[in-house]
């Protein structure tokens, strides 16, 4: 299966273990750095509905500015109640100092 990419800002738009949050395509995404890494995902807690790019990036997880829940950046998984449910994941990848990312779900 080929996938698709948009380009959605510069690399040094995205601030280091933190998020810059964007619409891609009618989608809320955050583009989160962390650990070396750029991530892509749905910029929406599961939990309480608010946007995850507000929330503090740490060690490879965001954690909600609300409730504190938190989410592992490479498998959306919630890793700290009171969230349960996954938030989904893109492909991003850094070419040339741009992020691009495709919007089919990663998990």
């Amino acid at each position: 299966m080929s996938l698709t990419y948009v380009r959605v800002c510069a690399l040094a738009d995205v601030p280091e273990d933190g998020a810059l949050a964007l619409d891609v395509a009618g989608t809320s995404v955050a583009i989160v750095r962390s650990q070396g890494e750029v991530h892509a995902i749905e910029d929406r807690c599961t939990h309480a509905d608010v946007p995850l790019s507000d929330g503090e990036v740490y060690k490879g997880a965001v954690e909600c500015w609300l409730h504190g829940s938190s989410f592992d950046l490479r498998t959306g998984k919630a890793t700290c109640l009171p969230a349960t449910t996954p938030i989904a994941v893109f492909r991003a990848q850094v070419v040339d100092g741009e992020v691009l990312v495709s919007l089919v779900r990663e998990n």
